[in-house]
């Protein structure tokens, strides 16, 4: 007997890959609800008023490239890359805290990497042999970590792949799996400078992301339900028959289908079954009410990657200031008080400022992405599971990315794919 065609799916999780899902679902002509179990969509991708600065900031920053093709196409999708902001060329401005030295990594536009021969366009210190290690990425094995891919000792690795590499997979280079920032080095770098276009919100990731995304589905005949916890799931003959909540338990009928795009960990509650990745890394991100002017190529950025210090990424917005600390476990338990202070004197020293610190929001993500390592890679499991009727959408997924915003929205329009085909 033939299987009913889905005529409806009930995703769970209003983060990117559960929205991304979601606006595959609808384009496909499906009934979609979506279920959140927050005040409000986004996950880990949203902005907020903060009473304590008197402002609205950003729960993280991200940095995106051109390179990002599922993002940009995204984007594109809820007409909103008009409000990303950047440089519009392939620009990175580098500051090495300890000595002051400033440098910026200019990639040229094609294919061929010519900008390795310009003194003034690659990293300082570095020889042409040493971007050879940009290949030897894409042929790490399967365990390989990126410190025992790359030449830890010279000046490309301390000055570019190292802080790229902490960033990319939110786990230090001496655990991080070689072959995920090879996945990403080969969608970017070793395509060049057009993929190598930085971009991040104007105003705010809900912004740009996340209303956006809402408004689309809506118009296009889905709904999302917030402040709606799913408790449990309920699985007979092979597929998912009921959702529990709060409020009583929802029905799924045989023509019904089930994307689950929550963080790892839920998804692991709800499915007793899953192996998924159960270790993880921290971000913090330190928000300073200040207004700063950049100066030099910062005008054109608004970014700058900090060598050497505590901060890692320094955003420049308008009235706030926003620092980034990636695979941050190892100061993630010290207070806000003291992280503050360890990453304010890298913002003076950056943006030249003056010396006492302005009001200060840290916020903490304490499982903030799944340790990029051998150990977790091998849990992270495929979109489609044994459950008929049940996909799975998240950065921590089989998606070949680290945790990234790409891996989220890839892995969305996968689970669309996965639960129309079943």
């Amino acid at each position: 007997m033939a299987r009913a065609a889905v005529t409806r799916v009930h995703v769970i999780g209003a983060g990117l890959a559960g929205l991304s899902a979601a606006m595959a679902l609808a384009e496909a002509g499906r009934t979609v609800t979506v279920y959140e179990a927050g005040p409000a969509a986004g996950g880990r991708c949203r902005s907020y008023f903060d009473r304590g600065l008197g402002m609205r900031i950003d729960n993280g920053n991200h940095l995106l490239l051109s390179g990002n093709h599922a993002t940009m196409a995204f984007l594109d999708r809820i007409g909103a890359r008009a409000s990303m902001a950047g440089p519009g060329v392939p620009l990175f401005p580098f500051m090495d805290a300890a000595t002051g030295a400033r440098w910026t990594v200019r990639p040229s536009p094609g294919r061929i990497p010519w900008w390795i021969f310009r003194h003034d366009r690659r990293v300082p210190g570095t020889h042409l042999r040493d971007y050879l290690q940009l290949l030897a990425l894409r042929k790490a094995g399967a365990e390989a970590t990126v410190t025992e891919v790359l030449d830890r000792d010279g000046a490309l690795y301390r000055r570019l792949l190292e802080p790229l590499a902490v960033a990319a997979l939110n786990t230090r280079p001496e655990a991080g799996l070689a072959r995920l920032m090879g996945a990403v080095v080969s969608e970017t770098l070793l395509r060049g400078g057009q993929a190598c276009i930085p971009l991040y919100p104007r105003e705010g990731l809900s912004e740009s992301f996340i209303d956006p995304a809402v408004s689309w589905l809506e118009a296009h005949g889905g709904r999302l339900l917030t402040g709606r916890r799913i408790a449990g799931i309920g699985i007979e003959d092979n597929r998912v028959v009921g959702l529990d909540t709060p409020e009583g338990k929802v029905a799924v009928a045989p023509d019904e289908a089930v994307v689950l795009a929550v963080p790892a960990s839920v998804a692991a509650g709800l499915l007793p079954w899953l192996e998924a990745p159960d270790a993880f890394e921290a971000i913090l991100n330190i928000h300073f009410r200040v207004a700063a002017e950049p100066k030099g190529v910062l005008r054109q950025t608004g970014f700058l990657s900090v060598i050497g210090g505590t901060a890692e990424w320094i955003f420049v917005k308008n009235g706030i200031v926003s620092v980034t600390v990636s695979a941050a476990n190892r100061i993630v338990d010290l207070s806000a008080e003291e992280i503050a202070a360890r990453v304010w004197p890298d913002v003076r020293a950056a943006l030249d400022l003056p010396e006492p610190m302005p009001p200060v929001r840290v916020v903490k993500e304490r499982r903030a992405t799944f340790a990029a390592t051998a150990a977790q890679e091998a849990r992270r499991p495929g979109q489609r599971t044994h459950v008929r009727n049940l996909a799975l959408a998240g950065d921590w997924t089989a998606t070949g990315l680290p945790a990234t915003i790409e891996g989220a929205i890839r892995a969305g329009r996968v689970a669309a794919e996965c639960v129309l085909l079943a």
